[in-house]
């Protein structure tokens, strides 16, 4: 496996990391809440959150992000 040239504006930039950093915080989330479970929040409101934001994830995974690619940093 190979890191592609232009990993680093990747990282940066590419809202699919973005999405899926905060359905993976949102997945602990949901873990923490089912451990201490306070008063007021529902169970699998953060497991609901994750699942949109995983589909925000793979939709923004297939649409090309001109910043990436017209990055001078390449």
């Amino acid at each position: 496996m190979q890191l592609v040239e232009n990993w680093q504006a990747i990282l940066k930039k590419a809202w699919s990391l973005k999405f899926t950093a905060a359905a993976a915080i949102l997945g602990g989330a949901e873990v923490v809440v089912g451990q201490i479970q306070p008063a007021g929040i529902p169970n699998g409101i953060f497991a609901g959150i994750a699942m949109l934001v995983s589909i925000g994830a793979f939709a923004s995974r297939l649409l090309a992000q001109q910043e990436i690619h017209d990055d001078p940093a390449k």
